[in-house]
């Protein structure tokens, strides 16, 4: 996926989604937090292309 192709993206996404999602780091996720992390990457990726289309749309 283009999306990825950034690792500077990835490393920002990474990084909010750690921020926000892991309140008390441990040597494994929990089952919360693993959705947490998993719905804000979804909603990362949604929200990108989302203005992607319309940075696109107004250049033409």
């Amino acid at each position: 996926m283009a999306f990825w192709a950034t690792p500077q993206l990835l490393l920002t996404v990474r990084g909010k989604c750690f921020e926000k999602c892991i309140t008390k780091p441990g040597s494994s996720l929990s089952g919360s937090e693993s959705s947490c992390i998993s719905r804000c990457v979804e909603r990362y990726i949604e929200a990108t292309g989302i203005i992607s289309k319309a940075l696109f749309s107004a250049s033409r």
